[in-house]
């Protein structure tokens, strides 16, 4: 098993639970689609957390990124953002190492992102000669505009001081004093109404009146349809793969 599931009386919790990197191949993302789906409206909160201090997720597996098995990779990928879009309750990524690519993506697509102070944030799927689909949508809803094109154009990582500085994450709190503090932070909703977090959740959605499915699937036909057949994306993975640098010839 790669993910674990618990709850409490205020909370689900899902961990990412195959260190030292948590990686979102495809068997954890179905795993991580059959937990989503045991998630009720009766809890405050729905956590996600990850096994181990090096990496909430260095991101998806690039060996699932090749070939045929892009196309169902992606599919059961982009499910579990689907069904995290859905849910009612608060969902919250608790992240204590690097949340990269595929990892960054699920932290952001939470509600709130707390944070340790070792903790790092990143897109690097732009030196593999691609792009991540959901990160696209992120960094376009989330961030100014030419930071959030900086960030998935450079494939740089940032630490957690920047953002939060940027407002990627609501708290920073240091990686010894972590799980003591997140729950206090936590206490904060969980001494509301949960029925009354939801309704509030609601509202707060509508009056964004953003469509995330029909914006993720036209971001998915181009990546799928398009970019996945250019030499450079298969060249990016491939040399990934092979452990050498890549040699790009622009198409």
């Amino acid at each position: 098993m790669k993910i674990a599931f618990a709850s409490d009386a205020h909370s689900y919790r899902i961990t990412l639970d195959d260190p030292p990197l948590n990686i979102l191949d495809v068997a954890m993302l179905e795993e991580l689609r059959d937990a989503l789906t045991r998630v009720r409206n009766d809890r405050h909160t729905l956590l996600i957390d990850a096994r181990g201090e090096r990496a909430f997720s260095a991101g998806a597996s690039v060996q699932d990124h090749v070939g045929e098995r892009v196309a169902g990779m992606l599919r059961t990928f982009h499910e579990c953002f689907r069904l995290l879009a859905r849910v009612e309750v608060v969902t919250v990524a608790l992240v204590r190492g690097a949340a990269l690519g595929g990892g960054c993506e699920l932290a952001l697509a939470c509600d709130f992102v707390l944070a340790s102070d070792r903790a790092t944030f990143g897109y690097p799927e732009i030196a593999l000669g691609v792009f991540p689909p959901v990160g696209a949508y992120q960094m376009s809803r989330q961030l100014a505009p030419r930071k959030g094109l900086e960030l998935l154009l450079t494939g740089d990582p940032i630490d957690a001081a920047a953002a939060a500085e940027l407002g990627l994450v609501n708290a920073v709190f240091a990686h010894e004093t972590f799980d003591a503090e997140t729950a206090s932070w936590l206490e904060r909703l969980h001494r509301r109404s949960a029925t009354s977090l939801r309704f509030a959740k609601r509202a707060y959605r509508i009056a964004q009146a953003d469509d995330f499915e029909e914006r993720l699937a036209a971001v998915e036909r181009l990546y799928l349809e398009e970019l996945a057949k250019t030499d450079d994306a298969r060249e990016g993975l491939a040399a990934f793969l092979e452990k050498r640098a890549p040699k790009w010839n622009g198409t």
